[in-house]
């Protein structure tokens, strides 16, 4: 226990500070032994005056050795009662009042306090008090604390952790309702998970999802994006809130870019355990939104709410595996430093101006993250099959059937021959139309990239986002075939 020095116990008080208990009794006992000596020898001289023939020079030298006695008595009163009180009082006292001084420290414990074996019974009742007291309120405070590190932890992996102590820290973070922010949306989607989880095992596929999210999550994370919501196989994050920072486009688009990457070094991982790969696409669009608590007091969510987010959401929808676009808003803030290709164009559904998007290759310092090419492990081969293919629209697919055959096929990408006039960055099924050596194909799903003519019948390129392992198998197999 560390101790006060005697001087800093002994320093005069100053006008507002109250007296230390040895001042107090020390002063106390040496006034009032001082007073009733006085008293006594008024009292010797008076009755000495009145009942003897004394002359002014005895009555002097006797009121001398009076005070000289008086003396005496007074110091050898006050430094043995001095003694006393300070064993047996001064210092139980002061010894207890070190002891919460200490409490001012950050050290969450009930510090002891050791007296005397000898010490007054009623303080050590005090003594017994306080600790008693102590380690009742550090109790409730640790359990307090315990809740509160648990909120944190527990809300921290539902919520960003900010968002949770933003929440938790003010007084109005639970209310209901919201401010205008202008931040930066990233939407990122697993291109043909839904398919492929209707015919996968229930937990397989739930260990590769949350396998997927927690690689995504890290990155996101180290770049200051708030998740806002796990939607199935996607992701939505945010950058500028609960803070909002200067370079959030540009962290958004960097963070875009090193998750595709992470997700390749996924697959090899992926690759070596005999599972399929995955195909992300992510779109990034900024814009002025509504943050908040969105809800009532039955249940609520911390979110945003706005246009931006819708068109985020369509960016994402015109990507393929691989890919990373920004919405023009967003390239205007960062054109220095990033590095597209040329822009697409597109008119969508429900918007009043076309859609203008880059796809982005790579983004310099201080960020410097470039897109990792994924190498070509097969040449393109011309392959002829029948295919039908339906336009899809969202989640919705058209009745309408379009004839076509494949003119030929590589890995991911396919160059197709259709009936119909088919717009860029459509999604497309595609069935093919025959059944081999005991295996009939599953619908596979592709984009539109670019047409290659246009006369009929047209010609495109076809990004391929989704189709079963089984068909990318025998697919793969006819390739190496047709390449030995």
């Amino acid at each position: 226990m560390n101790k006060r020095s005697s001087s800093e116990k002994d320093t005069p008080n100053t006008q507002d500070s109250p007296i230390s208990v040895r001042k107090m009794l020390v002063t106390g006992v040496f006034w009032r032994i001082l007073v009733i000596e006085m008293i006594l020898l008024v009292w010797s001289l008076g009755y000495r005056a009145a009942t003897e023939e004394a002359s002014a020079a005895d009555l002097f030298w006797f009121a001398v050795r009076i005070l000289i006695l008086v003396g005496i008595i007074i110091a050898f009163v006050t430094f043995t009662l001095s003694r006393f009180l300070k064993k047996k009082i001064i210092y139980p006292l002061e010894t207890i009042s070190e002891a919460n001084l200490d409490l001012n420290t950050d050290a969450p414990m009930v510090n002891a306090v050791e007296l005397p074996p000898d010490t007054a019974k009623e303080i050590t009742e005090i003594v017994d008090t306080r600790q008693r007291m102590l380690e009742a309120i550090l109790k409730v405070s640790n359990e307090r604390l315990g809740l509160v590190k648990f909120i944190r932890e527990t809300f921290g992996r539902y919520l960003s952790k900010k968002v949770v102590d933003e929440i938790l820290s003010s007084p109005d973070g639970s209310k209901i309702g919201g401010r205008r922010e202008t931040v930066t949306i990233l939407m990122a989607d697993l291109r043909g998970f839904t398919s492929r989880a209707e015919t996968s095992d229930p937990e397989e596929t739930l260990r590769l999802l949350n396998r997927f999210f927690g690689s995504m999550a890290k990155i996101i994370t180290a770049y200051d994006g708030m998740i806002d919501e796990f939607l199935g196989d996607g992701i939505l994050t945010i950058f500028g809130v609960p803070e909002r920072h200067d370079d959030d486009p540009a962290r958004a688009v960097a963070c875009a870019l090193k998750m595709q990457n992470a997700l390749q070094q996924l697959n090899k991982a992926l690759e070596e355990e005999g599972i399929p790969t995955l195909k992300m696409g992510i779109g990034i669009n900024t814009g002025t939104v509504i943050v908040g608590n969105i809800g009532s007091k039955i249940r609520a969510k911390y979110g945003i709410v706005g246009m931006p987010v819708n068109t985020a959401s369509r960016i994402e929808s015109l990507t393929v595996g691989g890919q990373v676009l920004i919405g023009e808003p967003t390239y205007r803030l960062i054109a220095s430093l990033v590095e597209v290709d040329p822009p697409q164009t597109v008119m969508m559904k429900g918007l009043q101006e076309p859609l203008v998007c880059f796809p982005v290759k790579a983004i310099h310092p201080p960020y410097g993250v470039r897109l990792t090419e994924k190498p070509n492990k097969t040449r393109r081969v011309d392959i002829q099959l029948p295919v039908t293919g339906w336009v899809v629209d969202g989640k919705e697919i058209t009745e309408t059937a379009i004839e076509g055959k494949t003119l030929n096929v590589d890995e991911d990408s396919w160059r197709v021959e259709l009936a119909s006039n088919i717009d860029p960055l459509t999604d497309l099924k595609l069935q093919i139309n025959f059944c081999t050596e005991a295996h009939c194909f599953a619908p596979i799903y592709a984009k539109v990239l670019h047409a290659r003519n246009q006369q009929t019948p047209n010609i495109y390129d076809l990004k391929i986002t989704a189709m079963a392992q089984e068909d990318r198998q025998v697919i793969d197999r006819w390739v190496n075939e047709m390449e030995s």
